[in-house]
């Protein structure tokens, strides 16, 4: 992994105007809208910036919807992990998990509420026709490019590695997405009983309480499923009558002739990491049955070069700087172990703010576990774990909300959590923004009238182009360039990735 120190800047080719796709969630042949770029390599913190503005990642391909003209808007949330409780159904999930590595028990029918799986992420996410075009026809661009040059000065024909003409990055820019000064804690009042002394604590039942002094005895026992490489956290001590946190009861320790055992590795999206190498052709193959059972895909629309590029190429540079989570940043993958054979697989961006969830496939015949739903709350502890390591890195992204379209959401369980204003790019608490979502499936969640986007493009001459093998300003470039839409496109370009990553990230001119 790089250090940040040895870190080359982003190198990203922007395709101009808008594409047109059937959409994943209402079918509209050609309702979906969104912009577009291939990113060759991309750091971390640009990454951060670019999620905090909307974007989103498929593989190498990122996006950004055209918030007011697509037909489903997707809105970027966040879940405020250091804050998260799980509810009444997270709990049935993680009880459910635990019954069954106990004693084998298998629960009859769904948790209620149990939300519905997502499909892939749209309709982009999807065509993976399209994106492994987009590899070949970029990789080419860029390649053809190179040569040229190198055949002009009369130099040899290989391909050189990218850190050969990529000057270094000076610097990290601060995250400007204008987050929130506080966040906002949203508190349920519990619903007393009739006749119910307010004044009391609520009384506990025996088996409460016999079930309290036995897990006591057996705090100090293995918790199930600790992530490897990992130290389980401990078990803080609970009052009586306080709830227990979301990691006693993921943590819960088990019996020693506990039914079966579950153990989650974390493992880096790398073709030279031997763990990532030798768990493939099985990560592969649970990906196929999953596609084909839950998705209904055919066998020709779930084949290796579409799984690779969708789930195991990311353009993520793996950064492990001193003051960040021990096992660095980048794109992983959470391989969940059941009695030695991957059962799901959570692939996820370690961001230096966050963890961003990318994509969960399992195996069908664990259903009745809902995967989906304990995966996340993993997600979620594992956020607060590299919180402990990493102070900035607090916050779970999700990827999108779809409130158009009611099995999309369910990611609005997880509380609390904030949605991201298409216009202005900040954060705003998701009880705020439903009122207007029931009204117009657009919004502006900023309430602040005279709010402008306060990390929009100001000086696009300053934006940083890579052409010929040199590294030119903007203001530098247009001066040497005369093709019809060049302008518009970088203008464009520079709008929709803001200032601080126009200034840092290269964008490929050819």
């Amino acid at each position: 992994m790089a250090s940040c120190a040895a870190l080359s800047p982003s190198l990203v080719e922007y395709f101009e105007g808008e594409d047109f796709y059937r959409c994943g969630y209402c079918k509209n042949e050609s309702g979906s809208r969104s912009h577009g770029m291939w990113a060759h390599s991309m750091t971390v913190q640009d990454y951060q910036d670019l999620i905090d503005r909307g974007w989103r990642r498929s593989g190498r391909y990122v996006y950004k919807p055209v918030m007011n003209q697509t037909c489903c808007p997707q809105y970027t949330i966040r879940c405020r992990s250091l804050q998260f409780q799980p509810s009444k159904s997270h709990k049935k999930v993680l009880k459910k998990m635990l019954k069954f590595l106990a004693k084998g028990e298998i629960s009859k029918g769904n948790c209620e509420d149990e939300p519905m799986e997502p499909s892939m992420e749209d309709a982009v996410a999807g065509d993976m026709a399209l994106i492994n075009k987009l590899d070949l026809q970029c990789d080419l661009n860029l390649q053809e490019s190179l040569e040229r040059e190198v055949k002009k000065k009369g130099k040899s024909t290989k391909k050189e590695e990218s850190n050969e003409f990529i000057q270094s990055q000076d610097k990290n820019e601060e995250l400007g997405s204008g987050e929130p000064s506080h966040a906002v804690d949203v508190h349920t009042a519990p619903k007393p009983g009739k006749g119910a002394d307010l004044s009391k604590p609520p009384c506990r039942k025996a088996k409460e309480i016999r079930k309290e002094r036995k897990r006591l005895k057996l705090m100090q026992q293995s918790p199930a499923g600790g992530p490897e490489g990992f130290q389980a956290p401990r078990e803080p001590k609970t009052k009586p009558n306080q709830p227990k946190s979301l990691e006693e009861l993921i943590f819960e320790s088990l019996p020693e002739d506990a039914s079966h055992k579950l153990e989650v590795r974390l493992v880096p999206v790398s073709f030279e990491d031997p763990e990532f190498k030798s768990s493939l052709s099985q990560s592969f193959s649970l990906y196929v049955k999953y596609q084909m059972a839950i998705h209904q895909d055919p066998p020709e629309e779930c084949g290796k070069t579409e799984f690779t590029g969708f789930l195991c190429t990311s353009p993520l540079e793996p950064e492990t700087p001193p003051n960040g989570p021990d096992c660095g940043y980048g794109s992983f993958h959470q391989q969940y172990w059941l009695d030695g054979k991957i059962i799901a697989v959570g692939v996820i961006d370690i961001l230096p703010y966050c963890v961003s969830s990318v994509y969960l496939y399992y195996d069908p015949d664990y259903s009745f576990l809902s995967l989906g739903v304990y995966s996340a709350l993993r997600e979620i502890a594992f956020t607060r774990q590299l919180h402990e390591k990493a102070s900035q890195l607090s916050y779970y992204y999700m990827g999108f909300y779809i409130h158009s379209c009611p099995k999309m959401r369910y990611k609005g369980h997880y509380r609390p959590s904030d949605l991201l204003c298409p216009e202005t790019y900040v954060w705003v608490p998701i009880e705020q923004c439903l009122p207007s979502l029931e009204n117009s499936k657009y919004c502006r969640f900023n309430q602040d009238p005279e709010a402008a986007d306060e990390g929009r493009s100001r000086d696009p001459d300053r934006l940083q182009v890579l052409y010929k093998k040199a590294i030119l300003p903007y203001g530098v470039f247009k001066q040497q360039q005369r093709e019809p839409g060049e302008e518009a496109a970088v203008l464009q370009y520079a709008s929709l990735v803001g200032q601080a990553c126009s200034e840092r990230m290269l964008l490929f001119r050819n």
